[in-house]
Order: C-alpha cells, then structure tokens, then sequence
C-alpha cells in the first residue's frame, strides 16, 4: 500500500505545486512539487530519470527553472537547482512570495475579476496549426483558465477562440493564458448570455 503524501502539510507550506519537467531528450513529464526550499525540491511523478540529468521544468506561479536531477524519493526525485547569481535570486525570491501568499501575507497578482462562462467548450489552436478541444473553467478580461488534455509550454503563443494569448502558466486541470489584448468588459459572460471570445 502506498504511502500518502501530504503535500499541504508544515513541511511544505506552498501547498499543492503543479508543472512539467523536460529531459535533454526533449521528453515531457508532468509532476507535482513537495519540500520546494531555496536550494531545491522534490518533483513527485512516475518518470523517475537518472541522477545528474540537466532538467528544464515550468512550475505554476514560477515559471521555468533548470535543474539537475537527484536521488529518488519516493514518488518522485529530488532536484537541484542550475542557477546562480540574479536568476536564482529571483527564484528565491518568487518562492518566498508564494510562501507568504499562502500564509496570508501577500497578495494573489491576478488583476481582474474572474468568471465561469456559461458556455464552456471551445477550442484552441497551436502555432502549428492543429486545433483542439478545451474547457474553460474561469475567463476575466486579461486572461482563461482552460482544462485541456494537450500542454502547451510556458510562453507558447496559442489562439483560444477568436483571441490571441500566450501560456503564462499551469494549473491543476491544464494551463493559464494571458491575452495578448485584453477583452472588452461587454464580452465577459453574465447570467443571461454565454461568453463571446
């Protein structure tokens, strides 16, 4: 039987930490972050790579961060970080945010409100063309939350609808786009019409 991990217990106070790792071989995972410190972290996944392995992962309310992969923990492996200087400081100080944020002493950088639309499905579409089906779970006027079974990387350009936006992020259920212009307030969905993007 295996264990439980708690990934909101006092050991890890950022909470629940979604992302996406990437091999040299170019081979994407996708992971959770348990014990996220200064120095480190631990990844929480199924795909376990060899230790020594120069990384690079998107992390929701981070963004990117390259990494050398470690020993194996259980459910995961754990991993170092490849900055120094200014980038690492602002790594540091990103995840000091998002410890004070999670303790009430920061606030969440959204600037809009946000809203469920009525009619949820849509599509997005790649740079490359291919189209898909997606969800989406909240809009504001600068940006969607959208569940989708593909996951685009951090900075992707992609078309959601009609508007152009670029991933900002990941969450839980699939990523976070901002647009590339934000949306007039007459087209945020209200309780008698669907969203029109």
């Amino acid at each position: 039987m295996s264990q439980k991990i708690d990934l909101k217990s006092e050991a890890n106070p950022l909470g629940v930490v979604f992302g996406r790792f990437m091999l040299p071989d170019m081979s994407e995972y996708p992971c959770q972050v348990s014990d996220l410190s200064f120095e480190g972290a631990v990844f929480l996944t199924a795909s376990v790579p060899p230790v020594g392995q120069t990384l690079v992962a998107y992390l929701e309310d981070i963004g990117r961060i390259e990494a050398i992969s470690g020993a194996a923990m259980p459910g995961g492996f754990a991993v170092s970080y490849a900055l120094t200087g200014a980038r690492l400081e602002r790594l540091q100080q990103r995840i000091q945010w998002l410890k004070d944020r999670n303790a009430g002493l920061a606030s969440d950088t959204r600037r809009h409100s946000r809203y469920e639309p009525s009619e949820k499905v849509t599509q997005i579409t790649l740079p490359d063309g291919r189209i898909y089906t997606c969800e989406v779970l909240d809009i504001s006027v600068s940006g969607a939350g959208i569940k989708t079974e593909v996951i685009p990387s951090i900075g992707t350009s992609i078309m959601l609808g009609k508007m152009r936006g670029r991933v900002v992020r990941y969450i839980e259920q699939g990523v976070a786009i901002e647009f590339v212009k934000q949306l007039e307030p007459a087209y945020l969905p209200t309780a008698s019409g669907p969203t029109r993007y």
